[in-house]
């Protein structure tokens, strides 16, 4: 890993070539084990002409995921499966055992262990509660709103805050975890050598594209033409690049994230993974400094633009999102500031002719989820 050099433009990225790049699809069995889970329902996918009509689409949707399974962001589906995958070989059952067979598996107990910008650990935490189990959930100072940290401790779980940026509290995480033999560390970015888990947890998140594609064909506005996606580390853009570089329609693959965070963006121009100094940002949970070393390829070759976009441009988004109707906290409302960008810059002829019929946001979490 480098450090990017200031001077480097960071506005936009486009790669139209990715479109024609292909991958195997997600595993089958993940959308089937989340309609297992208690309370599940599809999240809405709700249209919006007064936004299309802005930015001079046909159709425009964005995707709730303002309360996915009892919890305020969509990061319950990566923990749900990435949890349930890791005590299975924790435990040497069968990967379809049922979670009523991990809550009665005898043995030592188990103590599950993650670092946090937010909604993962609080996702985390609360399999732990479901299964019975502990959980210590690490955060950066100052990086998760309070609110945030007393609903992961809410859940039943430990919370430390490390006096770092989160990639430090991802390494304080993994080194208690490598000390102690009952803990199982479930994290969502992945290193040489950390890997299993974090790709568990991005099979998981292919529950809300399928959820996506049925929606879309439901209203008759299929096939996606431009999907916006907030990143961090760059998990869910990973998830989003599987799903539609696997064979489906092969739509505009738009990465956002936060101008005091720009890692994926940054790499992306250098045609590397980058490490870059984060700053203060209201999208905390994409305040990230290293793309995850799994993601990374699939960003490289699946993504074929990116954007950075400042606080106020997503505080105005998630303005505009609540006034129609959808609860957006400030990651999720980064995908609409995003492609307000996009849309707006000379990039826009770079995108494929198709970006203008169907846009699909993803609102990446409520309102409650990391107040800003």
């Amino acid at each position: 890993m480098v450090t990017a050099p200031a001077a480097l433009d960071l506005s936009m990225f486009t790669r139209p070539s990715a479109r024609a790049w292909t991958c195997p699809p997600a595993p089958e069995d993940v959308a089937s084990f989340h309609r297992g889970l208690p309370g599940y329902a599809p999240t809405p996918l709700v249209e919006l002409p007064s936004l299309a009509a802005e930015l001079g689409v046909g159709r425009l949707f964005v995707k709730d995921e303002s309360a996915r399974l009892g919890l305020p962001a969509f990061k319950i589906l990566g923990a749900s499966w990435g949890v349930h995958r890791a005590l299975c070989e924790h435990y040497r059952l069968a990967p379809g055992a049922p979670l009523g067979r991990l809550r009665d598996v005898a043995g030592p107990p188990v103590r599950l262990v993650t670092a946090t910008d937010g909604n993962h650990g609080r996702a985390v935490a609360a399999m732990a509660r479901i299964l019975g189990l502990a959980a210590d959930v690490f955060v950066p100072q100052g990086g998760v709103h309070p609110a945030a940290v007393a609903a992961i401790k809410e859940e039943g779980s430990g919370v430390t805050e490390v006096p770092a940026p989160y990639d430090e509290a991802v390494r304080v995480a993994a080194d208690t975890a490598a000390s102690d033999p009952s803990a199982v560390l479930v994290q969502d970015t992945a290193w040489p050598g950390y890997e299993r888990v974090p790709q568990w947890i991005v099979d998981g998140y292919s529950t809300l594209f399928t959820e996506i594609d049925e929606q879309l064909a439901s209203a008759g506005a299929a096939p996606a033409g431009l999907v916006a996606v907030p990143a961090g580390v760059g998990s869910l853009a990973q998830a989003a690049v599987t799903h539609y570089r696997s064979g489906r329609s092969a739509p505009t693959l738009l990465s956002v994230e936060p101008d005091a965070a720009p890692c994926v963006l940054t790499s992306l121009h250098q045609d590397r993974p980058v490490t870059v100094e984060t700053g203060t940002t209201s999208m905390a949970g994409l305040n990230c400094a290293t793309p995850s070393s799994l993601a990374w390829p699939y960003l490289r070759s699946g993504v074929d633009a990116a954007v950075a976009v400042s606080d106020a441009d997503a505080a105005q988004a998630a303005h505009d999102l609540i006034s129609l109707g959808v609860p957006a906290g400030p990651c999720g409302a980064a995908s609409l500031a995003g492609i307000r960008a996009a849309l707006a810059s000379r990039h826009r002829s770079a995108l494929a002719p198709e970006h203008a019929d169907t846009i699909v946001l993803l609102s990446t979490e409520g309102t409650t989820a990391n107040p800003a």
